[in-house]
């Protein structure tokens, strides 16, 4: 099968305007492409697609997909590169529609940048269907044509990426355990040299005084485990590192403070921190990106057994600071206080979590982007302009102290696991409870729990569990590795 992209006119009437591929393609058929183009229907919309048959002996099928207007670039209102968004959209529309027709081979226009067209195809392709018996036909892009070969694979690496986490996130959670999902991180980085995995046992997690992230994991009959990886990609193995840490939850019950049961399945992707943050540093490993990246993952289920934490219950963390629990519910920040408080003994560079922590995030920003917290405008900026490439937003929220007092003003302890004010700015009260963990002036906390899953919000993704923001992460540390300022 052969994908070639198509313009929309810039007045409403006059021809569309084929890529250079497709102009291409149309002079090898002697004008018959854009011929019938022209006598199938009105012009191609953005992100729609038409497919021909028997117009040349190497590609069977031809699909041609609309790429919107020519000219477009990062558009300031949508906080993204438009033209990118548009090729990522497009490419995916059109190789599914490959996939339809049951041909196992497809050659992608690069639309005139291959990455992003090498993105759409990988992510748009993918389904996890590792449990079925009926699936559907696999299909393999590859760039047509030779001139971008290099930012072509450069996507295919960026998306696979992203489906790491995807099928980390969709598969069911009596398949990824705590353990296995470490072991599968461990396979995944096998091959590289530069990358060091240590899957911490509950007996260092206790040597470790991480009370808070024991108290969650002692209510199920799966053991914790501390996912510990080193990628040493720097010119310096001892220059600081910048450290990611992802909330590891293999299944979130709620614990006594029991979620509803209508789904309770999705908390399967509770690990969605975790995932991201794994999988972008098995993405960074393969770019061969000049940096060290340490990364850290408190991996265990939060369930409502006779040990389990009890609403009430106070825990000590690894800092010394004792947390009242008044809701198991709120368990990601226990386990992420410990891991931030180990984070600092790596002399970062930069410490970056992400956690699919509130309900909160997904009511204030839905699943248009990632929030945000941090005390850094550096680190900001860069999370900032690297999500505008990838498509893969962020949007800073506040770190008022207006939200910590609510956290420490608590009657059995430092501080309560949720705000004094109930529901009332719940992702804020949960970024202040972390930043009580946090001396490192280069911090951001990133709550997913909006991006956790596709509907049909982004184009290129299927329905299910979406690997956001995993390309956001790759993208801002391949800018960290470049910057030399801080």
């Amino acid at each position: 099968g052969l994908v070639l992209g198509i313009y929309s006119s810039e007045k409403d009437e006059g021809d569309a305007q084929f890529t250079n591929a497709g102009d291409a393609f149309d002079r090898l058929v002697s004008g018959k492409l854009r011929e019938l183009l022209s006598i199938c229907g009105p012009p191609l919309k953005k992100g729609k697609t038409r497919i021909f048959h028997g117009l040349h002996q190497d590609f069977p099928s031809v699909v041609v997909v609309g790429l919107g207007k020519k000219n477009v670039g990062i558009n300031d209102q949508e906080n993204w590169n438009e033209a990118k968004e548009n090729i990522r959209a497009a490419v995916a529309a059109g190789c599914r529609q490959i996939q339809d027709v049951e041909i196992c081979c497809v050659e992608v226009d690069s639309c005139g940048d291959a990455q992003a067209a090498a993105e759409g195809a990988v992510l748009g392709l993918h389904e996890y269907n590792e449990l079925k018996q009926k699936k559907k036909p696999v299909v393999t892009p590859q760039l047509h044509g030779s001139a971008e070969s290099e930012a072509w694979q450069k996507g295919v690496v960026y998306a696979e990426g992203q489906n790491l986490a995807r099928y980390l996130m969709e598969a069911p959670a009596n398949y990824i355990t705590p353990i296995k999902f470490a072991e599968h991180i461990e396979q995944k980085v096998r091959s590289f040299s530069n990358v060091n995995v240590h899957i911490r046992p509950e007996s260092w997690i206790t040597t470790q005084q991480m009370g808070a992230f024991l108290s969650v994991a002692k209510g199920s009959a799966e053991p914790p485990v501390f996912l510990e990886i080193h990628y040493l990609g720097g010119a310096n193995t001892n220059d600081s590192p910048l450290v990611f840490v992802g909330k590891g939850v293999t299944f979130d019950s709620g614990g006594i403070s029991l979620k509803p049961s209508s789904g309770m399945d999705a908390m399967r992707a509770d690990m969605g921190g975790a995932a991201t943050v794994c999988s972008a540093i098995v993405t960074a490993a393969a770019l061969n990106l000049p940096l060290n990246i340490i990364g850290l993952a408190p991996l265990c289920e939060n369930m409502p057994s006779g040990k389990a934490n009890k609403p009430g219950d106070v825990v000590r963390a690894k800092n010394g600071k004792t947390i009242q629990v008044d809701n198991t519910d709120a368990e990601g920040r226990l386990l992420l206080a410990d891991a931030l408080c180990y984070a600092h003994n790596f002399n970062a560079r930069a410490i970056v979590n992400a956690a699919t922590l509130t309900g909160a995030m997904d009511v204030a920003l839905g699943s248009a982007a990632t929030g945000v917290f941090t005390n850094s405008s550096w680190l900001w900026t860069h999370l900032y302009e690297a999500s505008v490439l990838t498509g893969d937003r962020v949007w800073r929220m506040p770190l008022f102290e207006h939200y910590t007092k609510q956290v420490t003003d608590c009657p059995l302890a430092d501080m309560s696991n949720i705000g004094k004010y109930s529901r009332a700015g719940g992702a804020c009260t949960a970024a202040a409870f972390l930043k009580e963990f946090v001396t490192a002036s280069h911090w951001a906390h990133l709550d997913i729990a909006g991006v956790m899953s596709n509907k049909d919000e982004v184009p290129y993704l299927r329905k299910g569990m979406s690997g956001r923001p995993t390309r956001t992460l790759v993208e801002f540390a391949a800018r960290l590795s470049q910057d030399r300022h801080n």
